[in-house]
This record gives C-alpha cells, structure tokens and sequence, in this order.
C-alpha cells in the first residue's frame, strides 16, 4: 500500500506538467498572435498613407487619362473615353506637337541610325552567345532594342532639316545633355578642388552657391541674361554684334538659353557628391600607381574612375530622373516659346491642366512616366552590368 501511494504521488506532478505544458504553448502561440497583430496596427496608419498619397492619385489619374472632362449645367461630367487621349497624342491632333513634325532623315540621320541599328545587333548577338542567356532575356531585351531604336528614328527624323522636334524629343534634350554637361563640369570642378591649389576652400563654397537659388529665380535671371537690349549683357552684346538678336525668338536659341539655365543650376549637385565621392576613395593605390610611374591620366582611368563607378551611376540616375521633371526654366525664361519650341512633357502637361483639359493632361503625365521607367530600367541594367565588369 506504502508503494503504491509513493507511485501516486509521483505521477501527479508528471500529469500537472503535462497540463501545464499545453497551456504555455497556447499562451505563447497568443502572445505571438497579438504581437503580430500589434505591429500590423501600428503599421497600418502609415500604410494608409503611403497608399493614400501614392497609389490613389496614380489610379485616379489613370482613370482620367482614359477619360475626358464635360461640363454640364450644374458642374461637370466626367465620360470615359477608353484610349482616345493618347490616340490623339501619337497618331491625332496633337502629334505634331507631342511627337513633333517629321521630315526624311539626312544622310547624317542614316548614318547616325545605321551606328545605333548595328551596336544593337552586336549586343544581342553577344548577348545570345554569352552564358547569361535566357529566353525571357532575350524578349525583354529585344523590347527594350524596339522601343530604343524608334525613339532613335524620332529623333532622327524630327531633327533632320524640314522637321520640327516636339515636346517629347525636346525633353530628352533638356535631359541626356544637361545630364551629360552637368557630369562633365561636376567631375572636373571636384577634380579640381582636390589638387592643393591656393583658395580652393572659397571656390568650395562659390561652387554650391547656384544650387542654393530657387528654378524660378535661376529663370528670371537668365531671363535677364539673354535679353540683349536690356539686360546687364548688352554693352558685349552690342560689340559682338548681337545687339538686336534674341535668343527667344529662335527655336534653338531658346532651347540653349534653357539648357544652359539648367546646367548653371544643377552642376553643383554632381560637384558636391563627386567631390565627397573623390575625397573618400583609396589614397594608397594612388600612391602606389604613382611609385610605380604611372601618369596622372593612367592613375584617373585605372583607379579613380573605377572607385566612384558606383556614386556616378546613381548620381547620374538621380538627375536624369528629375530633369524630366523639368518645368520652372522653360516656363519662366521662355513660356514654352517661341510657339511651342522649348515645351517639356510636363510644362505640356500642365498647360493642358490649366485648359481644363485633364484628360490629355493625365495622358502626357502617364506618357512621361513610361518613358522615365523606360529610361531608368534600361539604365540600371546596363550600368550594373558594366560595374559588375569594372569590378
């Protein structure tokens, strides 16, 4: 009896844990239930939003893009029009002005697409032969050579004599050279504000000083520039001869006042990031490279390219991304003119906002984001394959 009590005894406090076990399982499965939900509380404001100020006016601008604004007594009406807006952007009443008008290319022309045509061939042949190639690859890439190759023929065609650029050519101006220009000018001026040159503190400062001035006072001021009766120029003006010319009544004219604003305005931000992008590179291998005799131009391409090859790539994206934003320069310096000459896709945009015309106003703005992912994705895959190169 003694035994079989002392049996008892010791198999209750085996059946409470047993009890207990189950039970803090439970707990911890609803501890770790709640926490969850506690954090997708806390997220979901932030998330609502995101999605509020992001996602919704994409939608709704989507849908007037396919729409067209009708005012009724009473208010307005707004009917959908499926893709009758950017019918009449590509192939309607406002072709010419979007796309622009087109002429028969110049030999020039010919020449300049037959380079593109056969560089194109080249990377896709080499792209099939080379152990990355896939089908879906292949496709895409072959898209991306499409449309790459009938934005080329555009411009060929619009830039040829007898053809007029449109809104759109006239924004990849504004942008590939500002963009190219602004690298150049940055890279040289960080270049050299590295050498131990006497004063190179102040023109650190004087550098950034056109960064720090507002697009729409940058406008005014080369608004001022460029006028060659009045402006602070016109003593040079006159003795150079140019006394009675205006830039803003010539098409290219105009074109060049902008994209020179837009330089002036937006070299110091590629000077500042190359400039820190220089400072913090490896010293030791140019001293190295410079014991064993190589000359300062061998040193910049084999070393100091190299190293800032990753600040520069996204530099680089950075501000082609925001130049096509471009607005305040040719809205200000120029208004758009003469006629239509130095309109961007969103100065386009919002002239046709403030006709009330929404539809076509929201189509260009989802053209321009096309054309920005376009851009940006055909970028990114190229240069990340050189750096990968490179590295």
């Amino acid at each position: 009896m003694q035994v079989e009590q002392h049996s008892q005894d010791q198999s209750l406090p085996a059946a409470g844990l047993e009890t207990a076990r189950p039970l803090n399982g439970r707990w911890r499965r609803l501890s770790a239930r709640t926490e969850q939900m506690a954090g997708n509380v806390f997220i979901l404001p932030a998330v609502l939003v995101v999605l509020f100020l992001s996602i919704f006016p994409l939608v709704v601008s989507l849908y007037l893009s396919l729409s067209r604004l009708k005012f009724v007594k009473g208010g307005f009406e707004i009917n959908f029009v499926g893709l009758a807006n950017y019918r009449k952007l590509l192939a309607g009443s406002e072709k010419t002005h979007f796309l622009g008008a087109m002429a028969n290319p110049s030999p020039l022309g010919w020449l300049v697409f037959g380079v593109v045509v056969a560089l194109m061939v080249w990377e896709m042949v080499r792209y099939v032969r080379s152990r990355r190639f896939s089908v879906m690859g292949l496709f895409w890439r072959s898209l991306a050579a499409v449309l790459f190759g009938l934005g080329v023929w555009l411009l060929v065609r619009t830039l040829s004599p007898g053809g007029r650029p449109g809104t759109m050519v006239v924004t990849w101006i504004y942008v590939f050279v500002g963009a190219a220009v602004q690298y150049a000018l940055g890279l040289c001026l960080a270049l050299l504000v590295t050498q131990h040159l006497p004063g190179r503190r102040f023109f650190r400062v004087v550098f950034l000083l056109p960064m720090m001035i507002t697009p729409v006072g940058v406008a005014y001021m080369f608004r001022m520039l460029v006028d060659t009766d009045k402006g602070p120029f016109q003593p040079i003006w006159q003795a150079l001869g140019l006394g009675l010319f205006s830039w803003v009544n010539d098409p290219w004219g105009a074109r060049a006042a902008v994209v020179i604003g837009d330089i002036w305005q937006w070299t110091p931000f590629m000077f500042i990031v190359l400039l820190a992008a220089l400072e913090g590179q490896s010293v030791e291998l140019i001293e190295a490279a410079l014991v064993d005799g190589a000359n300062r131009w061998q040193v910049f391409w084999h070393i100091t390219l190299p190293q800032i090859l990753p600040v520069s790539t996204t530099l680089v994206l950075i501000r082609v991304i925001e130049a096509f934003k471009i607005i305040d320069l040719p809205n200000i310096l120029t208004n758009g003119g003469p006629g239509t000459a130095t309109e961007s896709l969103t100065l386009q945009a919002f002239i046709s906002w403030r006709t009330l015309d929404l539809g076509t106003s929201a189509a260009i703005a989802y053209m321009l984001l096309f054309v920005v992912t376009f851009v940006g994705i055909s970028y990114v895959s190229l240069v990340r394959q050189r750096v990968a190169e490179v590295w």
